[in-house]
């Protein structure tokens, strides 16, 4: 859990050093560093949705299953 939330400041930190440098302003800065993150998190699950789907079809499992045989929320 440590490794998770320290990986998680120096996300939010990168995230706001680029946004603040790129732009000059701490409101935005702030902005962009908590906004990213959750779009970012959306994108990742998405994602992982895609790859778990081309996996099954090559596998020849019926769509929606994960590797364990357990179906997966649409």
């Amino acid at each position: 859990m440590i490794k998770t939330l320290t990986f998680a400041g120096m996300h939010f930190s990168i995230a706001f050093g680029v946004a603040y440098a790129l732009t000059g302003d701490v409101v935005v800065g702030g902005l962009v560093a908590l906004v990213e993150p959750m779009v970012n998190t959306v994108g990742y699950y998405v994602h992982e949705k895609i790859w778990e789907r081309l996996r099954a079809s090559r596998a020849g499992e019926p769509p929606g299953h994960g590797q364990d045989g357990i179906a997966l929320p649409a």
